[in-house]
């Protein structure tokens, strides 16, 4: 390397100039100039920078060194504002002569004083010589992001491109020259077998491609390559092969983390006890977890590609088709219950819920169907219903053992009575009258009891107009109304409501609801009825300004036997025989209450919309 100056004064052109070292500076054939590191002005060339980039010295001396660099040479001028050492490695920089051609350099830079001024002093070591085809060729190679190792028959290194030297933490002088062994941890050799693998493809001229080594340089995390061994044949045999290692770590990090991934998530799907079925978007099988197999005694080989529809009830083969539909919403799930056909030859009741699957382009490639077997669930809601019926037959029985004893009760008294001799006839009179109108209060008991316990069939019903009814269960009750001092208000649209039903049974609705709300008021109050076609049903509101019912008592009112009223004041049928009927007219029946603001009963019954004369065969169902 030329001497470097170590300070620099005016030269007898009137330009700064080096002092020290002035001969070697001016009449050194390679590109020399230096530049202030504050300003980036170049201070001084010599002559063979100006011939080398076709200016003159003066027109060298008014430029700055950013003005030498290509525009497209990002690293170089990055790097012009980082100070160098005393002993720069090479660089490669890409300049622009005066002509505008593109030339590369390889230069070192070194530290010189200006006075109080740090300044730099830049020697072309290897101006235009990547113009060449082996310049090229290095130029090529330290720019890529791929190690390289050009490597001789004897197995040492003729050349170590940049990123090999920068990941290795090696230099060019304790690598080129040197042995493989020299270069590599032994291990790493005689466990990979490389010298053998060099060896191979110098003698058969085939390369060896994609093996895996780990590597760590000192002071470097362990890295993990791909590595190449490539022959070069420059004649007619092969003289040297190329060593190329990709740093592959990030990757390998990457993909066993996706494939950490992947096995979580199938274990997740595998340990789950409900069924997951992946389809295409055919709706044919792609994946059946461990549970579908339990289910159906079918492995994943026996319907692996086979329709998904195939092994569901038929019944609901066409609503599951518009859940596999690529066209459906994206954002809702479908939802849907249908029996899954098993090995036995068995159905078991499954509730399936359908997802779609979208890839990142948003675009349907499969679906996904998680069914969950009711089978358990629905033999628990048995056990459960039977369970509610023996309540409710206990319930009844005890109203009914409740209610009936006291009339029986009356009228056997009556009857030991009647068996004495000495009984006078006006008292014998007064016990047959006990006896007949105990008698006659449980017929009427058991009569409410029949009359719950069996609807009157469709063929009974004809078309019903409801403020007819109504106005009949008004009047049969206005005299009790009038002494209870309670006022009945009516309210009925212009066009005449009609349904179909049995007017006597429908009567009978009213007239209980008419005396629980007249119950409801001992001092007296209102009752309002109103009536309004809805979406075709007619609703009737039958409300009350009576003390109200209290929340913990509005889910038992429909319940048989169930009332707060004083003992001889009713027996708890009457709701519950309001709730039969109109469950028997396809209708519906809800309370709204508030302890101390009244009561509001509604009742919703389908419109009967028959314009013609109607007979027997028009009932529904």
């Amino acid at each position: 390397m030329p001497v470097v100056p170590e300070e620099v004064v005016p030269g007898k052109d009137g330009g700064p100039q080096p002092a020290v070292g002035l001969g070697l500076f001016h009449d050194n054939p390679l590109p020399m100039w230096i530049w202030s590191l504050r300003t980036f002005a170049i201070l001084a060339v010599n002559e063979a920078t100006a011939a080398f980039y076709g200016y003159t010295r003066e027109e060298l001396l008014a430029m700055t060194v950013r003005q030498l660099h290509a525009e497209g040479d990002s690293a170089g001028l990055s790097g012009l504002a980082r100070i160098p050492s005393a002993s720069e490695a090479r660089e490669v920089w890409q300049h622009r002569k005066k002509d505008g051609s593109l030339v590369c350099v390889e230069a070192v830079r070194s530290l010189v004083r200006l006075g109080e001024e740090a300044a730099c002093l830049t020697i072309a070591t290897g101006a235009g010589a990547r113009n060449s085809p082996e310049g090229l060729y290095r130029f090529l190679t330290d720019a890529i992001p791929t190690s390289v190792l050009l490597i001789d028959q004897k197995l040492r290194v003729v050349f170590a491109n940049r990123n090999f030297l920068e990941k290795s933490r090696r230099t060019v002088e304790t690598t080129v020259g040197k042995r493989l062994s020299e270069v590599f941890p032994e291990i790493i050799l005689s466990e990979m077998g490389l010298e053998q693998q060099i060896r191979n493809v110098f003698a058969s001229s085939h390369p060896t491609r994609g093996q895996h080594l780990t590597y760590r340089a000192p002071g470097v995390p362990i890295r993990v390559y791909r590595y190449s061994v490539l022959p070069v044949d420059w004649g007619d045999k092969v003289d040297n092969v190329l060593f190329v290692l990709d740093d592959v770590t990030e990757r390998t990090r990457l993909g066993e983390e996706i494939r950490l991934m992947e096995r979580h998530l199938a274990s997740i799907v595998e340990s789950a006890s409900d069924m997951v079925v992946s389809t295409d978007i055919h709706g044919d099988i792609l994946t059946w977890n461990r549970a579908a197999q339990s289910i159906t005694g079918y492995a994943i080989a026996e319907v692996k590609g086979r329709p998904f529809f195939d092994s569901c009830d038929p019944a609901a083969a066409d609503r599951l088709r518009q859940l596999f539909c690529v066209g459906a919403d994206r954002e809702r799930s479908g939802r849907i219950e249908s029996d899954v056909k098993t090995r036995n030859g068995g159905w078991r009741p499954v509730s399936w819920v359908v997802s779609r699957m979208i890839d990142d382009n948003m675009r349907t490639v499969g679906f996904v169907a998680v069914g969950r077997d009711l089978t358990e669930q629905r033999k628990f809601e048995l056990q459960l219903l039977e369970s509610q019926k023996l309540a409710s037959l206990g319930v009844m029985a005890r109203g009914i053992a409740h209610e009936i004893r006291t009339p029986l009760a009356v009228a056997s008294s009556a009857a030991q009575f009647l068996q004495e001799d000495d009984v006078s006839p006006e008292f014998r009179s007064e016990c047959a009258e006990k006896i007949h109108r105990g008698i006659h209060k449980a017929s009427s008991i058991i009569e409410n009891l029949l009359r719950f316990a069996h609807p009157s069939p469709d063929r009974n019903k004809t078309p019903v107009r409801i403020e007819d009814v109504v106005n009949e269960a008004v009047t049969f009750l206005d005299n009790q109304a009038k002494i209870q001092k309670v006022d009945i208000r009516t309210c009925f649209p212009d066009k005449s409501l009609r349904v179909l039903g049995v007017p006597s049974l429908l009567e009978q609705v009213f007239v209980n609801l008419f005396l629980n709300a007249m119950n409801a008021m001992p001092e007296g109050g209102a009752i309002g009825i109103s009536a309004e076609e809805s979406g075709g049903d007619v609703l009737i509101h039958v409300s009350d300004t009576g003390v109200g019912i209290s929340p913990e008592d509005q889910d038992k009112i429909f319940d048989p036997f169930y009332t707060k009223a004083p003992p001889g004041k009713g027996i708890g049928l009457g709701l519950s025989i309001c709730y039969s009927i109109v469950d028997q007219h396809r209708g519906a029946i809800s309370v709204e209450s508030r302890s101390g603001k009244g009561t509001i009963v509604t009742m919703r019954l389908p419109l009967l919309h028959t314009a013609g004369p109607y007979t027997a065969g028009d009932a529904p169902g």
